[in-house]
């Protein structure tokens, strides 16, 4: 009894053994593909920094230039109107320096000199002209950034990028319907609407490319499916050897 018994111990081991290869082998295939398709969601592409580096460049040209509007305004609008702009623009900019310290990437700290221009261009002017020079400049800058948010929040792979993009849309749009409200937006320098600013195109085309392309993501896919195969192979050959010997 005592050999058959021994037997029937070696066996229920070598049973035991080919079920946890096969669980294994068979969490394996279930996990690494997961992983090999989640990983794209975090990956930033131009169309992503693009907005982030416009909407911090904005807040850092924007509010100076509204608290400037609401120091020497000639019109209460203007003045009331450009308080406010400054006042979002600097919740806006503590959401994009949040959001980029989440994603690891650097942000500007100066405006651009075109930006700077305009500042020195409202500091010297007073009166009726700088109301019209507050109010022309920022209509023109939102309605150039305006489709830049919808490109990008039409096709971000970050979940980060797609909050901010939702939070920015929301500040744009207000702050447009601002400046409209002061009467003095000048239409016929508006880019026409059927033809988008050629920025929003280029990104867009970014935006299209990267979700297309990504040689990286192709990559990394292709190595993650070789080594499960590889596991696969080895883990059915010594299912195998394992079974022959029983």
């Amino acid at each position: 009894m005592a050999p058959l018994e021994s037997a029937r111990r070696r066996r229920g081991h070598r049973t035991h053994r080919v079920a946890v290869l096969l669980v294994t082998l068979l969490a394996g295939l279930v996990v690494l593909p997961g992983m090999a398709v989640a990983a794209p969601g975090s990956q930033l592409n131009a169309a992503d920094m693009t907005l982030l580096n416009g909407v911090r460049l904005a807040g850092l040209w924007e509010m100076p230039a509204g608290q400037m509007a609401a120091e020497k305004g000639q019109s209460a609008k203007v003045r009331e109107v450009g308080a406010e702009i400054a006042r979002q623009h600097g919740v806006l900019d503590e959401l994009v320096v949040q959001a980029a310290n989440k994603l690891g990437t650097t942000l500007p700290t100066d405006p651009s000199a075109e930006q700077k221009g305009w500042l020195a261009e409202m500091q010297a002017a007073t009166g009726a002209q700088f109301d019209q020079i507050f109010v022309t400049r920022l209509r023109v800058a939102h309605g150039k950034i305006f489709p830049v948010i919808g490109a990008v929040r039409a096709s971000t792979r970050d979940a980060t990028v797609r909050k901010l993009a939702d939070e920015a849309n929301k500040f744009v749009n207000d702050h447009m319907a601002m400046l409209e409200s002061t009467g003095l937006v000048r239409w016929q320098q508006m880019p026409p609407a059927a033809l988008p600013p050629a920025q929003s195109d280029s990104l867009i085309a970014a935006a299209q490319a990267g979700a297309t392309s990504g040689p990286s993501i192709a990559a990394s896919t292709t190595v993650v499916w070789a080594v499960f195969l590889l596991a696969l192979g080895t883990g059915g050959y010594a299912t195998w050897r394992i079974m022959r010997r029983s």
